[in-house]
Protein backbone atom coordinates (compact mmCIF):
# COMPACT_ATOMS: atom_id res chain seq x y z
CA UNK A 1 0.00 0.00 0.00
CA UNK A 2 0.97 3.40 -0.82
CA UNK A 3 1.45 6.28 1.83
CA UNK A 4 -1.37 8.27 -0.13
CA UNK A 5 -3.97 4.88 0.42
CA UNK A 6 -2.83 4.28 4.08
CA UNK A 7 -5.30 5.68 6.72
CA UNK A 8 -4.78 9.07 8.51
CA UNK A 9 -4.64 7.76 12.45
CA UNK A 10 -4.31 9.63 15.64
CA UNK A 11 -2.95 7.89 19.52
CA UNK A 12 -4.38 9.04 22.27
CA UNK A 13 -2.18 7.59 25.38
CA UNK A 14 1.35 7.85 25.15
CA UNK A 15 2.45 5.45 27.77
CA UNK A 16 4.47 1.93 28.05
CA UNK A 17 1.74 0.59 25.65
CA UNK A 18 1.71 2.88 23.17
CA UNK A 19 5.52 3.36 23.08
CA UNK A 20 5.93 -1.07 23.31
CA UNK A 21 3.48 -2.15 21.20
CA UNK A 22 1.35 0.09 19.09
CA UNK A 23 3.69 2.75 17.54
CA UNK A 24 5.94 0.13 16.31
CA UNK A 25 2.95 -1.87 14.75
CA UNK A 26 1.48 1.18 13.40
CA UNK A 27 5.24 1.87 11.92
CA UNK A 28 5.90 -1.60 10.55
CA UNK A 29 2.57 -2.11 9.35
CA UNK A 30 1.45 -0.78 5.73
CA UNK A 31 -2.27 0.28 6.84
CA UNK A 32 -1.99 3.05 8.80
CA UNK A 33 0.36 6.61 9.24
CA UNK A 34 0.89 8.09 12.37
CA UNK A 35 -0.84 11.50 11.79
CA UNK A 36 -0.83 12.83 14.99
CA UNK A 37 -0.80 12.19 19.19
CA UNK A 38 -2.88 13.06 22.25
CA UNK A 39 -1.40 13.03 25.49
CA UNK A 40 -0.88 15.43 28.82
CA UNK A 41 2.85 13.46 29.30
CA UNK A 42 4.28 12.03 26.20
CA UNK A 43 4.95 13.20 22.97
CA UNK A 44 5.80 11.61 19.18
CA UNK A 45 8.43 13.08 17.53
CA UNK A 46 7.67 14.15 13.77
CA UNK A 47 3.82 14.20 14.04
CA UNK A 48 1.83 16.81 15.50
CA UNK A 49 1.16 16.91 18.82
CA UNK A 50 -2.33 17.81 21.36
CA UNK A 51 -2.37 17.75 25.48
CA UNK A 52 -6.13 17.71 24.66
CA UNK A 53 -8.42 15.44 23.12
CA UNK A 54 -11.15 18.24 22.45
CA UNK A 55 -8.93 20.67 20.83
CA UNK A 56 -7.29 17.62 18.30
CA UNK A 57 -11.25 16.88 17.22
CA UNK A 58 -11.36 20.86 16.65
CA UNK A 59 -8.55 21.35 14.94
CA UNK A 60 -7.66 17.69 12.81
CA UNK A 61 -11.17 16.22 11.92
CA UNK A 62 -9.39 15.05 8.70
CA UNK A 63 -7.91 12.37 10.68
CA UNK A 64 -10.41 9.62 11.04
CA UNK A 65 -8.92 6.96 12.98
CA UNK A 66 -8.55 7.23 16.72
CA UNK A 67 -6.71 4.55 18.60
CA UNK A 68 -7.33 4.92 22.39
CA UNK A 69 -4.47 3.46 24.44
CA UNK A 70 -5.30 5.43 27.49
CA UNK A 71 -6.06 3.24 31.31
CA UNK A 72 -10.18 2.70 30.92
CA UNK A 73 -11.25 4.96 33.10
CA UNK A 74 -10.98 8.54 30.48
CA UNK A 75 -11.75 6.05 27.22
CA UNK A 76 -15.68 5.95 27.31
CA UNK A 77 -15.42 10.10 26.97
CA UNK A 78 -12.85 10.06 24.52
CA UNK A 79 -14.82 7.12 22.58
CA UNK A 80 -17.96 9.02 22.73
CA UNK A 81 -16.80 12.34 21.38
CA UNK A 82 -14.61 10.61 18.54
CA UNK A 83 -17.48 8.31 17.31
CA UNK A 84 -19.92 12.01 17.70
CA UNK A 85 -17.35 13.62 15.32
CA UNK A 86 -17.43 10.90 12.81
CA UNK A 87 -14.09 9.29 13.88
CA UNK A 88 -13.60 5.57 13.38
CA UNK A 89 -12.32 4.14 16.69
CA UNK A 90 -10.17 1.46 18.36
CA UNK A 91 -9.54 0.91 21.64
CA UNK A 92 -6.98 -0.77 23.69
CA UNK A 93 -8.24 -3.38 26.48
CA UNK A 94 -9.91 -3.88 28.49
CA UNK A 95 -12.35 -1.36 26.10
CA UNK A 96 -14.34 0.53 29.39
CA UNK A 97 -14.72 0.52 32.97
CA UNK A 98 -18.02 -1.26 33.18
CA UNK A 99 -20.24 -3.02 30.80
CA UNK A 100 -22.88 -0.40 30.20
CA UNK A 101 -20.35 2.38 28.93
CA UNK A 102 -19.04 -0.74 26.55
CA UNK A 103 -21.80 -1.43 25.37
CA UNK A 104 -23.84 1.99 25.19
CA UNK A 105 -20.45 2.95 22.82
CA UNK A 106 -21.55 0.30 20.82
CA UNK A 107 -24.86 1.79 19.86
CA UNK A 108 -23.51 4.95 19.50
CA UNK A 109 -21.01 3.60 16.96
CA UNK A 110 -23.66 1.90 15.37
CA UNK A 111 -26.24 5.04 15.02
CA UNK A 112 -23.05 7.30 13.68
CA UNK A 113 -22.16 4.80 11.35
CA UNK A 114 -18.84 4.82 12.03
CA UNK A 115 -15.93 1.58 12.73
CA UNK A 116 -15.62 0.70 16.52
CA UNK A 117 -12.97 -2.27 17.45
CA UNK A 118 -12.81 -3.21 20.91
CA UNK A 119 -9.40 -5.13 20.99
CA UNK A 120 -8.21 -8.28 22.96
CA UNK A 121 -4.89 -8.13 21.28
CA UNK A 122 -3.96 -12.01 22.93
CA UNK A 123 -6.89 -13.38 20.46
CA UNK A 124 -4.57 -12.47 17.33
CA UNK A 125 -1.76 -14.51 19.65
CA UNK A 126 -0.39 -17.77 16.48
CA UNK A 127 -1.63 -20.71 18.50
CA UNK A 128 -5.40 -19.01 19.23
CA UNK A 129 -7.16 -19.26 16.01
CA UNK A 130 -5.64 -22.68 15.40
CA UNK A 131 -6.49 -23.76 18.85
CA UNK A 132 -10.46 -22.65 18.10
CA UNK A 133 -10.39 -24.69 14.71
CA UNK A 134 -9.01 -27.81 16.89
CA UNK A 135 -11.41 -27.39 19.59
CA UNK A 136 -14.24 -27.05 17.34
CA UNK A 137 -15.62 -30.69 16.99
CA UNK A 138 -14.17 -32.10 20.27
CA UNK A 139 -15.99 -32.84 23.65
CA UNK A 140 -14.64 -30.38 26.28
CA UNK A 141 -14.06 -32.07 29.59
CA UNK A 142 -12.41 -29.62 31.65
CA UNK A 143 -10.16 -26.13 31.21
CA UNK A 144 -7.23 -25.00 33.49
CA UNK A 145 -6.05 -21.38 33.17
CA UNK A 146 -3.08 -19.98 35.08
CA UNK A 147 -2.27 -16.66 34.43
CA UNK A 148 0.52 -15.22 36.76
CA UNK A 149 3.19 -12.76 36.11
CA UNK A 150 4.77 -10.25 38.07
CA UNK A 151 3.10 -6.59 37.96
CA UNK A 152 6.36 -4.54 38.87
CA UNK A 153 7.97 -6.17 35.87
CA UNK A 154 4.77 -5.12 33.20
CA UNK A 155 2.91 -2.23 35.50
CA UNK A 156 6.31 -0.57 36.69
CA UNK A 157 4.46 3.22 38.05
CA UNK A 158 1.31 2.60 36.58
CA UNK A 159 -0.94 3.91 39.63
CA UNK A 160 -4.23 3.99 38.13
CA UNK A 161 -4.34 -0.31 37.40
CA UNK A 162 -5.02 0.06 41.40
CA UNK A 163 -7.87 2.49 41.44
CA UNK A 164 -11.03 2.04 40.70
CA UNK A 165 -11.84 1.23 37.14
CA UNK A 166 -8.21 0.21 36.69
CA UNK A 167 -8.92 -3.82 36.64
CA UNK A 168 -6.09 -4.87 39.18
CA UNK A 169 -4.55 -8.28 38.43
CA UNK A 170 -7.52 -8.41 36.04
CA UNK A 171 -5.81 -5.90 33.51
CA UNK A 172 -3.57 -9.26 32.04
CA UNK A 173 -6.13 -12.01 33.39
CA UNK A 174 -8.68 -10.26 30.57
CA UNK A 175 -6.12 -11.22 28.05
CA UNK A 176 -6.98 -15.11 29.31
CA UNK A 177 -10.48 -14.65 29.52
CA UNK A 178 -10.60 -13.03 25.94
CA UNK A 179 -8.58 -16.78 24.68
CA UNK A 180 -10.95 -18.39 26.34
CA UNK A 181 -14.09 -16.93 24.84
CA UNK A 182 -12.32 -17.24 21.62
CA UNK A 183 -11.92 -20.66 21.70
CA UNK A 184 -14.65 -22.11 23.63
CA UNK A 185 -18.19 -21.83 21.54
CA UNK A 186 -20.94 -20.47 23.74
CA UNK A 187 -21.09 -18.47 26.98
CA UNK A 188 -18.57 -18.70 30.27
CA UNK A 189 -20.52 -18.89 33.24
CA UNK A 190 -19.02 -17.62 36.80
CA UNK A 191 -20.03 -19.58 39.73
CA UNK A 192 -17.33 -18.67 42.43
CA UNK A 193 -14.60 -16.20 42.34
CA UNK A 194 -12.16 -15.62 45.37
CA UNK A 195 -10.33 -11.89 44.94
CA UNK A 196 -7.32 -11.13 46.83
CA UNK A 197 -6.96 -7.46 47.92
CA UNK A 198 -3.76 -5.99 49.15
CA UNK A 199 -4.94 -3.70 52.29
CA UNK A 200 -3.55 -0.49 50.69
CA UNK A 201 -5.12 -1.33 47.53
CA UNK A 202 -8.34 -0.97 46.09
CA UNK A 203 -8.07 -3.43 43.13
CA UNK A 204 -7.10 -7.06 43.34
CA UNK A 205 -4.07 -8.31 43.47
CA UNK A 206 -4.67 -12.39 42.93
CA UNK A 207 -8.05 -14.17 41.78
CA UNK A 208 -9.36 -17.45 41.62
CA UNK A 209 -12.60 -18.01 39.38
CA UNK A 210 -14.74 -21.24 39.31
CA UNK A 211 -16.80 -21.19 36.17
CA UNK A 212 -18.69 -23.51 33.23
CA UNK A 213 -19.50 -23.75 29.88
CA UNK A 214 -22.74 -23.77 28.42
CA UNK A 215 -22.35 -27.43 28.45
CA UNK A 216 -21.12 -28.16 31.73
CA UNK A 217 -17.60 -28.55 31.44
CA UNK A 218 -16.09 -26.90 34.68
CA UNK A 219 -13.63 -24.28 34.08
CA UNK A 220 -10.66 -22.88 36.99
CA UNK A 221 -8.90 -19.63 36.57
CA UNK A 222 -6.29 -18.88 38.75
CA UNK A 223 -4.12 -14.82 38.34
CA UNK A 224 -1.99 -13.38 40.42
CA UNK A 225 0.03 -10.53 40.19
CA UNK A 226 3.17 -11.57 42.73
CA UNK A 227 4.85 -14.06 40.54
CA UNK A 228 8.76 -13.47 39.92
CA UNK A 229 10.54 -15.41 37.87
CA UNK A 230 9.55 -16.99 34.74
CA UNK A 231 5.92 -15.67 33.84
CA UNK A 232 2.92 -18.07 33.16
CA UNK A 233 0.83 -17.83 30.90
CA UNK A 234 -0.84 -21.38 30.43
CA UNK A 235 -4.39 -22.78 28.91
CA UNK A 236 -4.77 -25.93 29.27
CA UNK A 237 -8.29 -28.01 27.84
CA UNK A 238 -8.86 -31.37 28.16
CA UNK A 239 -11.48 -32.89 25.35
CA UNK A 240 -12.17 -36.54 24.45
CA UNK A 241 -9.65 -36.62 22.09
CA UNK A 242 -6.90 -35.65 23.65
CA UNK A 243 -5.38 -32.55 25.47
CA UNK A 244 -4.46 -28.63 24.25
CA UNK A 245 -2.45 -26.09 25.25
CA UNK A 246 -1.59 -23.04 25.07
CA UNK A 247 1.76 -21.36 26.72
CA UNK A 248 3.28 -17.89 26.33
CA UNK A 249 -0.11 -16.05 26.47
CA UNK A 250 -1.43 -17.91 22.84
CA UNK A 251 2.19 -18.20 21.01
CA UNK A 252 2.65 -22.13 21.54
CA UNK A 253 0.25 -24.27 21.05
CA UNK A 254 0.74 -27.84 21.72
CA UNK A 255 -1.61 -31.16 21.74
CA UNK A 256 -1.19 -34.11 23.47
CA UNK A 257 2.54 -32.63 23.95
CA UNK A 258 3.35 -32.11 20.41
CA UNK A 259 4.52 -28.18 19.67
CA UNK A 260 1.56 -27.73 16.85
CA UNK A 261 2.66 -23.91 16.51
CA UNK A 262 4.51 -21.18 17.55
CA UNK A 263 6.49 -17.96 16.44
CA UNK A 264 7.01 -14.47 16.46
CA UNK A 265 4.64 -12.15 18.63
CA UNK A 266 2.05 -10.64 15.95
CA UNK A 267 -0.52 -9.41 18.66
CA UNK A 268 -0.66 -6.33 17.41
CA UNK A 269 -0.17 -6.18 14.07
CA UNK A 270 -2.84 -8.24 14.03
CA UNK A 271 -5.45 -5.76 15.76
CA UNK A 272 -4.09 -2.99 13.16
CA UNK A 273 -4.75 -5.31 10.28
CA UNK A 274 -8.63 -6.22 11.78
CA UNK A 275 -8.76 -2.21 12.40
CA UNK A 276 -7.90 -1.57 8.75
CA UNK A 277 -10.40 -4.30 7.50
CA UNK A 278 -12.85 -3.31 9.25
CA UNK A 279 -13.11 0.40 8.04
CA UNK A 280 -13.01 -0.67 4.99
CA UNK A 281 -15.44 -2.86 4.80
CA UNK A 282 -17.75 -0.38 7.34
CA UNK A 283 -17.77 -2.49 10.06
CA UNK A 284 -17.30 -3.28 14.09
CA UNK A 285 -16.06 -5.63 16.09
CA UNK A 286 -17.29 -4.85 19.82
CA UNK A 287 -17.42 -8.38 21.73
CA UNK A 288 -17.82 -7.71 25.42
CA UNK A 289 -18.13 -11.74 26.42
CA UNK A 290 -14.74 -11.28 28.25
CA UNK A 291 -15.71 -8.01 30.16
CA UNK A 292 -18.93 -9.67 31.44
CA UNK A 293 -16.69 -12.46 33.08
CA UNK A 294 -15.06 -10.10 35.22
CA UNK A 295 -17.94 -8.12 36.11
CA UNK A 296 -19.50 -11.46 36.83
CA UNK A 297 -16.43 -12.07 39.01
CA UNK A 298 -16.86 -8.92 41.39
CA UNK A 299 -21.06 -9.32 41.42
CA UNK A 300 -20.34 -13.13 43.13
CA UNK A 301 -16.42 -12.46 43.99
CA UNK A 302 -15.94 -13.29 47.78
CA UNK A 303 -13.19 -10.32 49.22
CA UNK A 304 -10.39 -11.26 51.42
CA UNK A 305 -7.55 -8.79 52.09
CA UNK A 306 -4.28 -9.89 52.11
CA UNK A 307 -1.03 -8.09 53.37
CA UNK A 308 -0.24 -4.72 52.07
CA UNK A 309 1.51 -4.45 48.85
CA UNK A 310 4.50 -2.15 47.47
CA UNK A 311 5.46 -1.13 44.02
Amino acid sequence: MTAQTRIPLALAGVGKIARDQHIPSVAAGSDFELKAAISRHGKIEGIENFEDFDAFLSKRPDIKAVSLCTPPEVRFAMARKAIAAGHDVLMEKPPATTLGEAETLAVLAREAGVTLFATWHSRFALGVEPARAWLADKAIRSISIVWKEDVRRWHPGQAWIWEPGGFGVFDPGINALSILTAIVPGAILVETASLSFPSNRKQPIAADLAMRTVSGAPVSAAFDWRQEGPQTWDITVKTDAGTLRLSKGGSELFIDGVEKSSGPDREYAGIYERFATLIRNRESDVDYQPLRIVADAFLCGERREVEAFED
